[in-house]
């Protein structure tokens, strides 16, 4: 289970990876298409005018989906900022015990917000909810890729709750160990 789960963070931290590079091959495109322009009038001719329509909202599109689909794979592998003043001062039961609590609040929060993306996502799909852009983007897909990440943040919260409650490490806590190991 541990593998899969593993694989699940994984390929949504590859899927947050490849939005954030069509955001820069579009906005390469969208910075060559104008000095291919300048270029043209410089040397009198008619510039072919190319251009990424709807380029700011389709950023903003694809940075959503990357920041909400790298949450459960940058929490597991340690990079989420935590404060363990606390826990780090606490005896190692009264510690496990505040994480797993701090751990499923997390969890119910996040489920909370997966619950509440969803319906709006639901909603843009029944109701056939468009972008007001020049290109029409449907908005249940990037509701649909932050409703993806937020359910994979609870259910990496939630494991990580019943790690801590039957004793064991949760992926962040060692990835947090083996970095300062590292220097």
């Amino acid at each position: 289970m541990r593998r899969t789960l593993d694989r699940i963070y994984d390929g949504a931290l590859a899927l947050a990876a490849l939005a954030f590079a069509a955001i820069a091959v579009l906005v390469l495109v969208q910075v060559a298409g104008r000095l291919i322009d300048r270029a043209a009038r410089a040397l009198g001719a008619a510039p072919p005018g190319i251009t990424v329509p709807s380029l700011a909202e389709i950023g903003g599109f694809l940075f959503l989906g990357a920041v909400f689909l790298g949450l459960a794979g940058t929490l597991n592998k340690g990079d989420h900022v935590r404060v363990s003043l606390l826990t780090r001062a606490l005896p190692d039961r009264a510690a496990r015990g505040l994480g797993a609590i701090t751990a499923l609040s997390a969890a119910a929060l996040a489920g909370f917000a997966t619950w509440s993306s969803g319906l709006q996502a639901w909603d843009s799909w029944s109701f056939g909810s468009v972008s007001f852009g020049m290109v029409r983007v449907p908005l249940w897909a990037p509701q649909g890729a932050m409703t993806l990440g937020l359910a994979l943040l609870c259910l990496a919260l939630l494991d990580a709750t019943l790690c801590l409650l039957r004793g064991g490490t949760p992926a962040f806590v060692a990835a947090e160990k083996a970095k300062e190991a590292n220097g």
